[in-house]
């Protein structure tokens, strides 16, 4: 997932609240049902000892936030970074109980992150410090209660340790259900690596049907260039859509009349960025999201539309590929200016839908061909896309609003039927 720990200054759990007291308020929830959602079911707090290379012993701290299983079990990525904090573990996994509820598929929000500096770490302490925050979270996490996955600076490689470790310490036979986001030969799923961008491509293509727009006449701008905005990129370009502008950290690029996607990321892959592709000029991070095109893919950091530069977006659709990357003041700009706003919840839900077939595929010991993943995809994300619309059009709000009302109307129905027992 384009996932990454932003601004201090914000405190995400409070975005979440207020977020959640909307969607209360457009739906007509009641107090205590309210109450039960703005907080997590359950926030575990670890201390990770860890023996690191030069044999001193460093304690790390983790967390573990589960917010809500009445759906089905916990659902969520495990981030490695410096700015890691209790308020952020908690406010992602609200953000993926409703996630994973507008896609429809049988989960509650998770998440986990430690604090610490991946990028200062040599693999060896890494691998000591997974394991041993999987063995403090051990006795929460399972195949049928939480099922965690990569998250920022996390990969295949660490949720392997993660399934291993609990694999030895739950009955020492190999669980690969236990977590998703692996590689293919410990249980992964073909279409995982590519799963958020496809996911935001299928959302982007209902979305022009509705607008009236043609992918074939349509440009696209990108912002950030990592795992999601290049395939979201090459997908829409499969499409007939042209990719007029890209950039990445370092800064952006602009051809008016079209870049191969396959040839930026080559460049990138040799160079180390895409600045100073052949063929275009340089323009800045900012300038991407102003600039001419129907289609704008925030896929970078959250907080990047704001109340400062919102009136001069141009595009006629925004697809966020990256969590948050659209501040509540700004989205009420955009949607003033009519321009729709496919929300991260949404348009970046490919992700855990296709871990969802890899942990069925894990529990069956049965896996699927690519396009079968990627077929099953296309029908969760095109249905997903069909259901917010119609909670847009029945609420007149805007996109985000419509989509977590939505995933809110579905968890306390469930909340409903179950009871509160004991």
């Amino acid at each position: 997932m384009s996932e990454t720990a932003g601004d201090n200054s914000i405190n995400p759990f409070a975005v979440a609240l207020k977020q959640l007291g909307e969607a209360a308020r457009i739906v007509g929830l009641d107090k205590g049902m309210h109450d039960i959602l703005a907080q997590p079911k359950r926030v575990l707090t670890v201390s990770i000892p860890t023996r690191m290379d030069n044999n001193e012993i460093h304690v790390f701290t983790g967390f573990r936030s589960q917010h809500n299983d009445a759906l089905g079990p916990h659902k969520g990525g495990i981030r490695y970074h410096p700015q890691v904090s209790i308020d952020e573990v908690k406010a992602l996994s609200m953000w993926m109980t409703w996630k994973c509820a507008i896609v429809n598929i049988p989960y509650g929000g998770g998440k986990g992150g430690i604090i610490c500096n991946p990028k200062q770490m040599s693999n060896g302490e890494l691998e000591r410090m997974t394991r041993r925050y999987a063995y403090a979270i051990a006795d929460i996490i399972g195949p049928r209660t939480d099922i965690p996955a990569p998250d920022v600076y996390t990969g295949g490689k660490e949720m392997s340790w993660i399934m291993d470790t609990y694999s030895a310490l739950k009955g020492n036979f190999v669980q690969p259900e236990v977590i998703t986001g692996k590689p293919l030969v410990v249980g992964g799923s073909l279409g995982r690596n590519e799963a958020t961008g496809r996911g935001l491509s299928f959302t982007v293509r209902e979305a022009v049907k509705k607008l009236g727009i043609s992918l074939k006449a349509a440009s696209v701008a990108i912002q950030g260039f990592g795992n999601a905005g290049q395939f979201a990129g090459q997908l829409l370009e499969e499409m007939g859509a042209k990719v007029v502008a890209i950039s990445d950290s370092q800064g952006g690029i602009l051809n008016e009349k079209g870049l191969s996607v396959g040839s930026v990321r080559a460049h990138k892959e040799k160079t180390g960025s895409v600045v100073g592709f052949p063929g275009s000029r340089s323009i800045s991070n900012e300038e991407i999201l102003v600039t001419d095109c129907t289609i704008l893919i925030p896929a970078a950091l959250e907080n990047q539309i704001t109340k400062s530069n919102a009136a001069k977006v141009t595009a006629k659709l925004v697809a966020e590929a990256a969590n948050g990357p659209t501040t509540p003041e700004a989205d009420d700009i955009l949607y003033s200016k009519k321009i729709m706003v496919i929300p991260d919840v949404l348009a970046n839900a490919g992700g855990v839908t296709v871990s969802y077939f890899e942990w069925l595929q894990n529990l069956r010991r049965e896996y699927w061909t690519e396009e079968q993943v990627n077929a099953m995809l296309d029908k969760k994300m095109t249905q997903a896309f069909s259901d917010v619309y119609d909670s847009y059009n029945k609420y007149q709000v805007n996109m985000r609003k419509a989509s977590i009302a939505l995933a809110v109307s579905r968890v306390t129905d469930a909340i409903k039927m179950r009871g509160l027992w004991p």
